[in-house]
């Protein structure tokens, strides 16, 4: 846990399945939530509500922030936010992706864009566009925590994987490079799954996607 101003960083695993072409597969995912005692906003919505709000602690959440629209990390956003109150953010690229779980009956709430900020807990999170593993994949940047939430764009290793729809290998790379690589070394990269890193460790990592 890290802590800056009251705001701090608060982690659960949860595990579940991912599906896309016709193949679903076992996944652990992470559950991250940035705020204070009072408010937060939750980084994706994972396999199951209860696990996420058993992070969330009771507080006020502000938003449910998707860093792509993989099955693994919104299936549940629309039942968390019946349960919570809070609109889903989205960048709208990944409306096709979205729409594979969701169909175009169910719809996220507030589009991202790059460079949105937004404000929890006395801080913010700022959204980076970063195309390539999905269309619409954004990672938050909490400068004042010193931490990056890379979602499936960037991992303990190297680049998200680009082998199924919806994904470009050279997108993801120039992405990392232009959004990712620009920020301080030490900042820590919290993943969709698996272990920290940070951005100087996978500077020479980024071979192959």
């Amino acid at each position: 846990m890290q802590q800056d101003k009251g705001v701090r960083v608060d982690h659960g695993v949860v595990s579940g399945t991912f599906s896309l072409d016709g193949q679903t597969y076992d996944v652990d995912n992470n559950i991250w939530v940035v705020g204070d005692d009072t408010e937060c906003v939750v980084i994706d919505a994972p396999h199951d509500v209860d696990a996420i709000l058993a992070v969330v602690g009771g507080r006020t959440v502000r938003a449910i922030v998707c860093t792509h629209a993989h099955d693994d990390h919104v299936r549940v956003a629309p039942a968390l936010r019946e349960r919570t109150g809070a609109p889903i953010l989205l960048h709208p690229a990944d409306r096709p992706l979205w729409e594979l779980t969701h169909g175009t009956s169910i719809a996220w709430d507030t589009d991202l864009a790059d460079g949105d900020e937004i404000a929890v807990g006395g801080s913010a999170l700022t959204v980076l566009h970063t195309p390539g593993h999905a269309p619409g994949a954004v990672c938050l940047y909490a400068a004042g925590l010193g931490s990056v939430f890379t979602g499936d764009t960037l991992f303990h290793g190297g680049p998200g994987a680009t082998g199924r729809s919806y994904s470009d290998a050279d997108l993801i790379v120039a992405s990392i490079r232009a959004k990712l690589l620009a920020l301080p070394g030490d900042t820590v990269v919290h993943t969709g799954h698996g272990d920290d890193t940070t951005i100087d460790a996978e500077r020479d990592n980024l071979g192959s996607a």
